[in-house]
């Protein structure tokens, strides 16, 4: 039976002993080892990419094998990927979890009792995938974002379009379509003749080219087709594939 303290909490022991953790910061970052490890346990490390090498230099001179970090914004990856590399076991901890946790001392810093927690094993790892899978969802993520910044060109075009009275998005089902995105180059390049603009339709499209025409006899202020002018290279921009 572990001894029961004065308090009626038996002795934790710890089970991480070459545990060290790291307060993640935005220009400091605050690293914490072991108090008989050396004479100063918690310091201070900037975020070069040499301070964090010699980071590593210092915790391997420290005799540190495994390191906490809480998964603060994206400060934590190039500190976790360079510890990693180095051979470090490094876990991700999720803030809140670890300020919930009961016990800890007001003189304690953020690094020190998160290395006290880690080194009795009470921190839970967040998810991290292996690197193919972490360079695969950050295709995914990118690409999402991109998507959402075309979307938001596309509702940018047709605010332009209403303002110039050109009902467009009336007339197809969709103004990046084939016959959406052809009148729209059009004007863009300097066609305002409804007659002209209604001969774009595409064979697909359910509107007739009489309906397509009516919808399109508007007003051309120049500061409406600038502003079309310049959503639609921005789209393009995210969607390079709409231009073929």
């Amino acid at each position: 039976m572990p001894k029961t303290p004065a308090g009626g909490r038996p002795d934790l022991k710890p089970v991480n002993v070459e545990a060290a953790a790291i307060d993640i910061g935005s220009k400091m970052h605050m690293p914490a080892v072991a108090p008989g490890w050396t004479d100063t346990p918690v310091r201070a490390f900037g975020t070069f990419t040499q301070d964090l090498h010699e980071l590593a230099d210092w915790f391997k001179a420290c005799g540190v094998i495994s390191v906490a970090m809480e998964s603060t914004g994206v400060y934590w990856i190039p500190v976790y990927e360079i510890l990693e590399q180095r051979g470090f076991d490094v876990i991700l901890v999720n803030p809140r979890y670890a300020k919930n946790v009961p016990g800890r001392k007001t003189d304690v810093s953020d690094a020190a009792w998160l290395r006290q927690l880690h080194s009795y094993g009470l921190l839970r790892g967040s998810f991290r995938p292996d690197a193919d899978i972490a360079t695969l969802r950050a295709y995914l993520r990118q690409r999402e974002r991109l998507v959402e910044y075309a979307a938001a060109h596309i509702q940018h075009m047709q605010k332009a379009l209403m303002e110039m009275k050109l009902q467009l998005h009336h007339v197809v089902s969709d103004i990046t379509g084939a016959t959406g995105m052809r009148i729209i180059r059009a004007i863009v390049a300097g066609e305002r003749t409804p007659d002209v603009l209604a001969t774009y339709r595409d064979v697909r499209c359910h509107s007739s080219i009489e309906t397509i025409r009516a919808a399109l006899v508007g007003n051309d202020r120049d500061e409406h087709v600038f502003a079309l002018t310049q959503s639609l290279e921005l789209y393009d921009t995210y969607q390079p594939n709409a231009r073929l």
